[in-house]
């Protein structure tokens, strides 16, 4: 990950605490898709155990009314700041195909949480307002 490139998750505040940490997880597997740079080198504890590596920046969650979250994305796609959606019907069902065909039925999907990676300040810039999820 190149200095300066940070990430962050915006979730419907609305949402069950169970389903805000779900989604969060979804977006933060696919993060790591995206910026591969954002897994750590692999670490030893005191015992002399192995464990995979770990994120090596922070990763806020924030919380944000769900009328705003498209407001949102669309404010950092004209930042050219790259974005990860969730949309609602990705917690309706586990097939993955019926998941896409729920999301190409709409011309504007209900977010249920967003990600965003990029530059840090226009990421502040963009989130600075939102709250941590709580």
């Amino acid at each position: 990950m190149t200095n300066g490139t940070r990430c962050v998750v915006v979730v419907d505040e609305a949402l069950a605490p169970g389903l805000a940490a779900n989604a969060a997880a979804v977006m933060a597997l696919t993060l790591g898709t995206k910026v591969p740079a954002l897994v750590g080198e692999e670490f030893v504890d005191g015992a002399g155990e192995r464990h995979p590596g770990l994120i090596t920046t922070g990763l806020p969650v924030l919380r944000a009314a769900a009328d705003a979250l498209p407001d949102l994305r669309a404010r950092a796609l004209q930042a050219e700041v790259g974005v990860i959606g969730f949309p609602r019907s990705g917690q309706t069902t586990t097939d993955y195909e019926h998941f896409r065909a729920l999301v190409a039925e709409t011309d504007a999907p209900d977010y249920l949480g967003l990600a965003f990676y990029g530059d840090g300040k226009t990421l502040r810039r963009l989130t600075g307002s939102l709250g941590l999820l709580r």
